[in-house]
């Protein structure tokens, strides 16, 4: 049975979360832990607090938790945030602030 975590509305766009969930996928949650922690990429974080939670539900099932490995990991797209930026005459330009849902779920190897 896997254990998981979502963390919804994390503001940071899926393109730039997607490489880094592509690094920890099937890892053992050690290996995985380890290479999240040693990244510069700023989604790091956001990927390492799912995973350290999906971990505790592990934990508190009272699984071995030696042998947890990074079963599923995926990242979704969140709702959007819309600003607009205002230009010369009159005009506004829109940005599009997006967001992400984070699901990353730990299971027995």
């Amino acid at each position: 049975m896997p254990y998981t975590n979502v963390h919804r509305t994390a503001r940071i766009s899926p393109l730039k979360v997607r490489p880094v969930i592509d690094l920890i996928r099937h890892k053992p949650y050690g290996e995985a832990l380890t290479i999240l922690e040693m990244s510069k990429k700023r989604a790091a974080v956001f990927v390492k607090n799912a995973l350290n939670a999906a971990y505790a539900n592990a934990d508190q099932a009272e699984v071995d938790t030696r042998r947890l490995v990074v079963s599923d990991a995926r990242v979704d797209s969140g709702p959007t945030i819309k600003r607009f930026q205002p230009k010369d005459r009159g005009r506004a330009h829109p940005i599009l602030k997006r967001t992400s849902h984070i699901t990353v779920s730990v299971d027995v190897a």
